[in-house]
C-alpha cells in the first residue's frame, strides 16, 4: 500500500449529507485503484450543530481539524438559522484560521453537457477563477449604528495588504505557467480608486516577475459580459474576495449548473489543511430526496487529491466525470431524472473501468 492520508469529513447541512458521501465514495475508489489509503473522520459541524449547541462547531474544532491532511466539506446553512452566521462562524473561520488564502474555482464544460451559451464548446469554457480568500471585502470589519433611527448607518471596510495581494498574485501566475500562460486581473479600480488601485499596482509588480505569462487587466463589468460572450479569452483570473465569489457562480452557470462546480480553499504552503467544497449552497429545499447533483462535490474530491499529491487519481476522477456526463444522464438541475446515487454510480463505473 502507498501513502496514507487523513481526511476530515464535514457533511454540513441540507444536501451536504447526500453529496459528501457520494464524493467520498469516488475518492475511496480512486485510492483503491491507485494504491494509497484514505482514513476519514466525520464531524457534525454546521447550522444543524448550531441548532443543538448554539455554535457552528465545537470549541476545540480548529485544533481537531488541524491534525488532518485535508477537509472535505459539503455546504452550510438552514432556512431557520440567520444566514449571516454560517460564513462568519464556520466557513470564514476555517479559511482564516488555516490561512486558506486561495479560493481555487475552475470553470469547465463537461462532455455531453450543453452550456446555456449556445455556440460555446468544451474548448471555449476552460478557465480558473482564483479568488483571494482571506482579505478584501469579506473581512467583516465594520459596524451598524443607530439602525432604527433616521440617522442610522452601516459601514463595512475592505482590507487589502501588500502581503495578501502578492501571495495570491504569485499563486495565480505560477498556476498560469502550468496552463495556457495568461493571467487576467479582474478589478474595479476605476471606481474603488484606493483599495483596488493598490491591488492593481501590486499585481502589476508581481506580473513583471513572470515574463513568460501574458498579463492583462479587465474591469468586472466587462469581465461579466465576457464570461457570457467570449469565455475563451480567459485562462487564469485573479480577483478579490467579493468579485471572485460572484464571478465563480457565473462560471458555474455557463457550465450549465452550479451543481457542477468544485472548489478548493487552499493553503499552498501546506502549513495547515486545505478545505474542498462545491461552489453551491446547502439547498435544503431538495435535501433528502436523492436528486442533488454530486458532480461539484466529486470534482472537489479530485481537486483535493491533486492538492495532496495524488495526481494520477485526480486525473482519473476528472476523466470519469467526463465519461459519466457524456452518457447524457443528468440530475434535475440539468433537466434530467437521474438520482444522486445514479450519477455517483456512473462516475464509479467509469473510474473502475479497465482501460
Amino acid at each position: 500500500m502507498g501513502k496514507k492520508y487523513s481526511i476530515a469529513v464535514v457533511n454540513g447541512d441540507g444536501i451536504g449529507r447526500e453529496i459528501v458521501p457520494a464524493g467520498m465514495a469516488v475518492v475511496h475508489a480512486a485510492a483503491k485503484k491507485f494504491g494509497f489509503e484514505i482514513a476519514t473522520e466525520e464531524f457534525p459541524y454546521g447550522a444543524g450543530y448550531y441548532k443543538e449547541h448554539g455554535q457552528f462547531m465545537a470549541d476545540n474544532a480548529l485544533e481537531d481539524l488541524k491534525r488532518f491532511d485535508a477537509i472535505f466539506f459539503g455546504a452550510v446553512g438552514l432556512p431557520e438559522v440567520d444566514d449571516t452566521l454560517p460564513a462568519r462562524d464556520y466557513t470564514f473561520k476555517v479559511r482564516t484560521a488555516f490561512e486558506q488564502y486561495v479560493n481555487y474555482r475552475p470553470v469547465k464544460l463537461f462532455a455531453g453537457v450543453e452550456s446555456p451559451l449556445r455556440y460555446k464548446t468544451e474548448k471555449d469554457i476552460d478557465f480558473v477563477v482564483v479568488r483571494e480568500n482571506n482579505e478584501g471585502e469579506f473581512v467583516q470589519s465594520g459596524k451598524i449604528m443607530h439602525a432604527d433611527k433616521p440617522g442610522g448607518m452601516a459601514i463595512d471596510t475592505s482590507i487589502f495588504t501588500r502581503h495578501g495581494i502578492e501571495r495570491i498574485a504569485h499563486y495565480s501566475f505560477k498556476l498560469a505557467q502550468k496552463r495556457r500562460k495568461k493571467v487576467t486581473n479582474v478589478t474595479k479600480s476605476n471606481t474603488l480608486i484606493h483599495s483596488l488601485k493598490y491591488w492593481d499596482q501590486v499585481i502589476a509588480e508581481v506580473a513583471e516577475q513572470y515574463p513568460d505569462v501574458a498579463y492583462d487587466k479587465m474591469y468586472v463589468d466587462n469581465a461579466s459580459a465576457s464570461f457570457v460572450l467570449k469565455p475563451e479569452v480567459f485562462d487564469v483570473i485573479v480577483t478579490t474576495n467579493l468579485i471572485g465569489d460572484i464571478l465563480s457562480d457565473l462560471g458555474g452557470a455557463i457550465m450549465g449548473s452550479l451543481g457542477l462546480g468544485g472548489s478548493g480553499n487552499i493553503n499552498p504552503e501546506n502549513e495547515f489543511p486545505s478545505m474542498f467544497e462545491p461552489i453551491h449552497g446547502s439547498a435544503p429545499d431538495i435535501a433528502g430526496q436523492n436528486i442533488a447533483n454530486p458532480i461539484g462535490q466529486i470534482w472537489s474530491g479530485a481537486i483535493m487529491l491533486e492538492h495532496i499529491g495524488e495526481l494520477e487519481a485526480s486525473k482519473a476522477i476528472m476523466e470519469a466525470i467526463g465519461k459519466a456526463t457524456s452518457k447524457g444522464e443528468f440530475t434535475k438541475d440539468l433537466g434530467g431524472t437521474a438520482s444522486t446515487t445514479d450519477i455517483m454510480n456512473n462516475v464509479l463505473e467509469a473510474l473502475n473501468a479497465k482501460k
